[in-house]
C-alpha cells in the first residue's frame, strides 16, 4: 500500500530533469576520459624525458669506463712497445741453454725493473706491500708489472708482483697468441677488486705474429680506486640514482661494483628472473628503458648499455618516486579537481531532483538504520564468537593502535577492553613486552598477508611460557585503515613436549652410541663425528631445522647395529675376511630395523635404511637412486664415508682430508649426491670445518 505514492512522485518528475541529469551524466564521463587521456599523456612525456636523461648518464658513464679500460691496456702495450724491454727479452730469448749465458742475459734484468717500478707507480699498477722485516717472510702480492717469458717464466717484476700460478697462469695460458688480453674483475688475496692486462711482446726485429712472440708485459692492478668512482656521474642531483657494473653470472646477476646497500664489489648476485627486474632486463637486452624493481624490491627507472670489450652491463637507475614526485603532484591535483566536478555536478542533479529529494532522504534514512542495526547486530555477534575463543585476538592499525580487542586480549594485558581500544601498544603492555607484536617483518606481511612469530615470555606471574603470534593483513576499508588481525596462541605445553621429546631422543642417542663404542674403541666417536658432520652438511644446505635435526640423530644412531657384529671382528687388526664384511653390513642395515618402533620428529629410521643406497641406482637395500633417496639419507651417506675414511681403524689407518675429499669428488654422481659432496667441501674450506674435525680428533680417546 506504500509503493503507489513513490510511483507517483515519481512520474510527477519532469521529462527535461530526467535529460537534464543524463547530460550532467555524459559530460561528467566524457570530462573523466578527457583527464585520464591528459594525465596518461604527460606521464609518457614525463618517462620520455627521463629516458633521455638516463640516456645521457648512462652514455657519460660507459664512455668513462671504456676509455679507462682502453688506458689501462695503452699502458700496458706502451711498455710491450718499449724498445729497451724488446731488447733484453730479445737477448734473454736468444741466450745459450748454458747457466752463465742465462745469467749474464739476467744481469741486465737492474734497468728494466726500475723502469717498471717507475712505470707502475705512475700508472696504479702497485699495491701497498708490508714493511720488510728480517727474516724469511714473503709478502703475498697483490699488483704490479713483470716481464713473462713464453714459457710463464716471470723474468722481471715489481715489488708486490703477485706469483704467476693458479687462476692467473691459466689466464696467461688462455690467451691468443700475439693478442692482448683482460682478465676480468676478480677478488685477489686481499679481497680486493682486481684486474689483469697483458700485452704481448715481440722481437727487437720480429713481425708482430705468434713466430715473433718472444714474450708477454703483464700488469696487475687493483681497480676499486679508479674504476668505482667512474660510475658517479658528476653534477647529478637525484639522490636515488645509482650506476651499477652487472655481468651474467648464469642463473644470477652477479654485481661487479658496490651497491647503495653497503654491499661490496664482487659480493652480491640476485637470481635470474627473480625479484630483480631491472637488472634481468639491463642483462636480457642492453639498452632497454623501462619502470622496473630494484634488488632493493624499489620501483626505479632504469635503463643500461653495454661496456664494449667486456661482458659487463652499465644499469642507471633512479627511484621512480623521486622520478615521478611532480607527475604524481599534477595528478593528484587533476584527481583533485575532478572530484570537485563530481561534487558540482551532484549538487546540479540534486537541485533537478528536488521534488523527489524528501522520499529518496526518508527510504535513505531508513536503510542507515537498517545498516546500523544490522552492523550492531554483526559486532555483538563477532564480540560473542571472539570472546569465546582461547585465544587472544586483536586489530592493530598502522600506528600500532588497538582498533580491536577481545576478552581474553583484555586479561593477557591486566585491563578491560574498553580501556585497550585507540591505546598504542606499547602503553598497553609496555615498550619491551609490546615487541613481539610490532618486531614483524612488515614488508613481508605486505607481500603475503600473513605472517608467523614465536616467542617465549614471562606471564604477569612470571611463569615462562611460549606463544605463536598469527598475523594476518586487513585491507584498508571505509572505516579501517590498513591493519593487521592479531591471534596469539599460547603453545606451551606443545612446546615443552616436543623438548622433552628431542632430550630423551638425544639421551637415548648419547646411551646407544655408548653402547657401540665399548665394543668397538676403534670406532669410538664414530657416531658422534658422523652427526656432526651430517649436520655441517645440512646447514651448508640450508635446510630445515627439522631435516638438520633428522641427519643429525641418524648420524648418531647409524652404527647401532653393530652390537649384533662380534666383538673379535670389530678390533681385528687385519682386513675382514668376505663373510666378515657382511656381517658388519647386515648390522648396519640392521639399525633401521631395531629403531622401527621409536617415533622421531622426522624421518630418521627412514634415512637408516637408506643411508646404504648409492646415488646410481647400485646400493642396497632397495637400488633406489637419484632424487629417490631421502636428502637426509644422501648427507649421512657422505658423512659417514668421510669419517670412516680420515679415522683409523682396527686394521688400517686414517688417510688424508685432501685425500678423502679426492675419492669423494670421484665417486660423486655414482655413490654419491654431487651437491652433497659439494656442500662439504664447502663446510671444509669455507666455513672452518678443518679446524672443527682437528677439534673433534683431538676430543676423541684413542684406543
Amino acid at each position: 500500500m506504500q509503493a503507489a505514492p513513490e510511483r507517483a512522485s515519481f512520474d510527477k518528475i519532469p521529462k527535461s530533469v530526467v535529460i537534464g541529469a543524463g547530460l550532467v551524466l555524459v559530460s561528467l564521463v566524457i570530462g573523466i576520459g578527457l583527464v585520464f587521456g591528459f594525465v596518461s599523456g604527460e606521464r609518457d612525456r614525463d618517462l620520455a624525458a627521463w629516458q633521455t636523461r638516463l640516456s645521457i648518464v648512462a652514455e657519460s658513464r660507459t664512455a668513462a669506463v671504456s676509455g679507462w679500460l682502453a688506458r689501462q691496456e695503452q699502458e700496458v702495450q706502451s711498455l710491450a712497445d718499449n724498445d729497451a724491454l724488446r731488447l733484453y727479452m730479445t737477448a734473454v730469448s736468444l741466450a745459450g741453454t748454458g747457466q752463465s749465458d742465462l745469467d749474464a742475459a739476467l744481469a741486465q734484468a737492474g734497468y728494466l725493473r726500475n723502469l717498471l717500478v717507475v712505470e707502475a707507480h705512475r700508472t696504479g699498477f702497485e699495491a701497498p706491500v708490508g714493511p720488510d722485516v728480517g727474516a724469511n717472510v714473503g709478502h703475498e702480492g697483490r699488483a704490479g708489472l713483470a716481464l713473462v717469458d713464453r714459457n710463464g717464466r716471470v723474468l722481471v717484476a715489481t715489488p708486490g708482483m703477485p706469483r704467476i700460478e693458479g687462476a692467473l697462469a691459466d689466464f696467461l695460458k688462455g690467451l691468443p697468441a700475439a693478442k692482448a688480453g683482460i682478465r676480468d674483475l676478480a677478488r685477489d688475496g686481499a679481497g680486493e677488486a682486481s684486474m689483469a692486462f697483458a700485452a704481448p711482446v715481440f722481437g727487437l726485429q720480429a713481425d708482430p705474429t705468434p713466430e715473433g712472440q718472444i714474450g708477454w708485459i703483464l700488469g696487475i692492478k687493483e681497480v676499486a680506486g679508479e674504476l668505482y668512482p667512474l660510475l658517479k656521474q658528476p653534477g647529478a642531483t637525484e639522490t636515488s640514482a645509482e650506476a651499477l657494473l652487472v655481468s651474467d653470472g648464469g642463473s644470477v646477476v652477479s654485481y661487479l661494483s658496490p651497491r647503495a646497500d653497503g654491499t661490496a664489489p664482487l659480493a652480491a648476485s640476485s637470481p635470474r628472473h627473480g625479484a630483480d627486474s631491472a637488472g634481468d632486463a639491463a642483462l636480457d637486452k642492453p639498452g632497454a628503458f623501462g619502470l622496473f624493481r630494484d634488488y632493493r624490491g624499489r620501483d626505479v627507472l632504469a635503463l643500461s648499455r653495454a661496456i664494449p670489450g667486456t661482458s659487463w652491463i652499465l644499469l642507471y637507475k633512479v627511484d621512480r618516486a623521486e622520478a615521478l614526485a611532480d607527475s604524481d603532484q599534477r595528478l593528484s591535483r587533476l584527481l583533485t579537481a575532478l572530484l570537485l566536478s563530481v561534487v558540482l555536478a551532484a549538487a546540479l542533479i540534486l537541485a533537478y531532483w528536488r521534488h523527489g529529494s524528501s522520499l529518496r532522504a526518508a527510504r535513505a534514512a531508513n536503510s542507515y538504520r537498517l545498516l546500523a542495526t544490522r552492523f550492531e547486530q554483526q559486532e555483538r555477534l563477532l564480540r560473542l564468537v571472539t570472546d569465546s575463543q582461547p585465544n587472544a585476538i586483536a586489530i592493530i592499525d598502522g600506528e600500532a593502535r588497538y582498533r580491536f580487542a577481545n576478552r581474553k586480549a583484555a586479561e593477557e594485558a591486566g585491563t578491560r577492553v574498553p580501556d585497550m581500544i585507540g591505546k598504542p601498544v606499547a602503553n598497553v603492555w609496555g615498550a619491551d613486552a609490546a615487541r613481539r607484536y610490532l618486531e614483524i617483518d612488515r614488508a613481508s606481511l605486505l607481500r603475503t598477508g600473513h605472517v608467523e612469530a614465536t616467542h617465549r615470555i614471562r606471564d604477569r606471574m612470571g611463569a615462562e611460557r611460549v606463544v605463536e603470534i598469527h598475523h594476518v593483513l586487513i585491507n584498508p576499508t571505509l572505516d579501517l585503515p590498513l591493519s593487521d588481525l592479531v591471534v596469539e596462541s599460547d603453545v606451551t605445553g606443545e612446546v615443552m613436549e616436543r623438548e622433552r621429546r628431542i632430550r630423551i631422543l638425544a639421551q637415548l642417542a648419547r646411551t646407544l652410541v655408548g653402547v657401540v663404542d665399548r665394543r668397538d674403541p676403534f670406532a669410538a666417536d664414530h657416531s658422534l663425528k658422523v652427526a656432526r658432520i651430517a649436520r655441517a652438511i645440512a646447514e651448508e644446505m640450508d635446510l630445515s631445522p627439522e631435516l638438520r635435526q633428522t641427519a643429525e640423530i641418524a648420524g648418531n644412531l647409524m652404527n647401532l647395529g653393530k652390537i649384533l657384529v662380534r666383538e673379535d671382528v670389530l678390533i681385528r687388526e687385519t682386513p675382514l675376511q668376505p663373510d666378515e664384511l657382511r656381517a658388519v653390513h647386515r648390522g648396519l642395515e640392521a639399525t633401521a630395523d631395531l629403531l622401527r618402533g621409536v617415533e622421531f620428529d622426522g624421518p630418521v629410521v627412514e634415512t637408516l635404511r637408506q643411508a646404504r643406497e648409492r646415488v646410481d641406482g647400485a646400493g642396497a637395500p632397495g637400488g633406489l637412486k637419484g632424487d629417490e633417496i631421502l636428502i637426509t639419507a644422501r648427507i649421512v651417506a657422505v658423512a659417514n664415508a668421510f669419517t670412516g675414511m680420515v679415522s683409523r681403524r682396527a686394521h688400517r689407518d686414517a688417510i688424508a682430508l685432501d685425500k678423502a675429499i679426492e675419492t669423494l669428488m670421484d665417486e660423486a654422481g655414482r655413490a654419491f649426491d654431487r651437491a652433497v659432496v659439494s656442500a662439504l667441501v664447502s663446510y671444509l674450506d669455507n666455513h672452518g670445518g678443518r679446524a672443527a674435525w682437528a677439534a673433534m680428533e683431538a676430543e676423541s680417546p684413542m684406543p
